[in-house]
């Protein structure tokens, strides 16, 4: 496990509002082993560190710090996962039209702003 496993899954609980106690009901321990968990004082398993990653709704790469980015939104992420799964040709284009539409967006809210 990477040495931010720790400090990023007390982040993701404090900005979930759990305490350790309930995030250790969620993933089927107690409060005390999750202080533990998250002072480093101990590893978790791979499948408890996979219950973590479930019950914080975030990526087990992004506990391990293998990706920086965090999809909290479960239909953002079953859409990132269809896409990896289809043609390249396919995948080329969704992105393209998704590029469009980001910029757009981000031109509209900047005009927002300056108004």
């Amino acid at each position: 496990m990477s040495v931010d496993f720790n400090d990023r899954m007390m982040q993701v609980r404090k900005g979930k509002n759990l305490s350790r106690e309930e995030l250790g009901k969620l993933i089927g321990t107690s409060g005390a082993i999750v202080g533990r968990y998250e002072r480093g004082d101990m590893k978790p398993s791979i499948e408890i560190a996979t219950k973590i990653a479930e019950a914080l709704e975030v990526s087990l790469d992004y506990l391990v710090g293998s990706a920086n980015a965090v999809v909290k939104d479960k239909k953002m992420l079953y859409r990132l996962e269809l896409l990896e799964k289809i043609s390249p040709e396919d995948k080329n284009t969704i992105l393209k039209v998704m590029d469009s539409l980001l910029k757009e967006a981000q031109t509209t809210n900047i005009s927002k702003q300056l108004e």
